[in-house]
């Protein structure tokens, strides 16, 4: 098994970017293999690792089409419906409550 070089944070050499990098400048991975990490330590936890990836291997990202658009239209709308009353409530529901404030206020008065 290879190892993938890694260097600690900030100190990546130019040429790798991360994919949140990548995409601010318009590009994507493209299916190229992780080319190295960077690594930053934490006190209490494991370290925290970024994935980079070549910047001169990164491919174009593919453009919005229509159907693409009107899938994310529907994706949103549906995490706006309330699963308790059928309602479009107005705002993405929470998935900590997982239902619109007003059927969750409902169900806390009926607990107590």
């Amino acid at each position: 098994m290879a190892t993938i070089p890694t260097y600690r944070w900030r100190l990546a050499p130019y040429g790798l970017a991360t994919r949140r990098q990548l995409r601010a400048l318009g590009l994507r991975p493209g299916g190229q293999d992780v080319a190295a990490q960077l690594e930053r330590s934490r006190r209490r936890r494991g370290p925290l690792v970024a994935y980079l990836y070549r910047i001169d291997q990164a491919k174009p990202v593919r453009p919005m089409t229509p159907g693409r658009w009107a899938a994310l239209a529907k994706a949103n709308a549906a995490r706006r419906v309330c699963p308790e009353c059928r309602r479009d409530v107005g705002y993405v529901i929470p998935p900590s409550l997982g239902m619109c404030g007003s059927c969750a206020t409902t169900e806390e008065q009926c607990a107590a």
